[in-house]
């Protein structure tokens, strides 16, 4: 229990420091890095206000993880679709209308920081404006980028045999991603990163290798017949692995790797956490540090290395400054441990999962 606790914090807090770290230089060619912060580019943060601000990364993984929680709380898994939507559409509203008039249900919509405007991703705030959202059969658009990866992360994070069968974690992992982003590269990419992050949780002594390898062929296996493209992003993904070396120009894959679409970015971000010899500052360095998109490879290299090393692993130099890490802190407790039927179903879960209010003190205005 306390390894798979400490997995899951890890995974939510490493996520938040590479999307930190990355959102500063995102967009940015590896020559404006260069040029801004030196040679070597990016080291560690650049602080806003003495503050590791986090971007869209964090925030949709947390309403996601927020939106899992409320389909818990009412023991379903057919629900899981539709709260996972429905947190997504509250974070878009936020983004949009701050100061929203209506009904919350996710408690993490009271959090300040989590509505901050970074690393927006204007195409999948059009697509959440629709009432209906796309799924991997009937997608809306054809958005190929990696803003909805976290929500598959957070899919892997909330996985337990008790609550759903192993094949039912990539097509939930799928699911989340295609409701903004249908490319197939997209939600494809969601169901070998949910996963992945399910098994480094459920078995974080087995190395990295073996999960990616495991998470691919996985969702090959799963999704060939129907998408065709699985076998491509399998190569795709497997050639990565196979590019990872602690002694190779880890900088000059990167850029080979490009870093753009969902897939892109997985492949950088498994890259990144195979290449670092398990220390993750080195990890993170490498994950921004490219001319793609570095807050998402950020992102999603903090989630895989930071669910396989656990939260005290994470150097503390990375966390006093970081953004809502109380709040990332209860998620994955609440993921882990609070359900109806674990006997922490008491006032506070009824406050944060039925009435959508904080429990303690987040920095929250509202």
């Amino acid at each position: 229990m306390e390894s798979r606790l400490s997995s899951c914090r890890g995974c939510l807090l490493g996520l938040a420091v590479g999307d930190a770290m990355g959102y500063t230089v995102d967009g940015k060619s590896w020559q404006e890095i260069r040029e801004d912060y030196g040679p070597n580019g990016l080291l560690g943060y650049d602080l806003a206000n003495g503050t590791a601000e986090v971007s869209s990364y964090t925030q949709l993984a947390a309403y996601t993880a927020n939106g899992l929680l409320l389909a818990l709380n009412r023991g379903k898994l057919e629900g899981y679709p539709k709260f996972i939507g429905l947190s997504m559409k509250e974070w878009a509203r936020k983004q949009n209308l701050p100061r929203d008039p209506e009904k919350t249900w996710c408690w993490v919509s009271k959090i300040p920081q989590l509505r901050r405007r970074h690393c927006r991703d204007s195409r999948m705030l059009d697509a959440l404006r629709f009432d209906t959202l796309g799924t991997p059969e009937a997608p809306t658009n054809r958005n190929d980028a990696p803003g909805s990866l976290t929500a598959a992360a957070m899919v892997g994070l909330a996985f337990d045999p008790k609550r759903m069968d192993p094949p039912h974690v990539g097509i939930l992992g799928a699911k989340a991603v295609a409701m903004t982003h249908g490319n197939a590269d997209a939600f494809l990419s969601g169901a070998v990163l949910a996963y992945a992050v399910a098994g480094i949780t459920a078995e974080p002594k087995v190395p990295l290798m073996t999960h990616f390898e495991q998470a691919i062929s996985a969702m090959e296996v799963q999704f060939s017949d129907q998408f065709p493209y699985a076998k491509e992003l399998a190569t795709q993904l497997k050639k990565a692995l196979e590019l990872a070396d602690p002694d190779c120009d880890g900088q000059a894959v990167m850029e080979q790797l490009e870093c753009r679409s969902a897939g892109q970015c997985l492949a950088g971000a498994m890259f990144a956490s195979l290449s670092c010899a398990g220390d993750l500052d080195t990890a993170m360095v490498l994950a921004v540090n490219h001319s793609g998109r570095s807050a998402a490879v950020g992102a999603l290299t903090g989630a895989l290395l930071g669910a396989k090393l656990g939260a005290e692993a994470l150097p503390e130099f990375y966390l006093e400054n970081l953004d809502v890490v109380a709040v990332l802190e209860t998620l994955a407790q609440d993921l882990e441990m609070g359900t109806p039927t674990s006997g922490l179903f008491d006032d506070d879960w009824d406050l944060k999962y039925t009435r959508g209010i904080p429990v303690g003190n987040y920095g929250q205005t509202e």
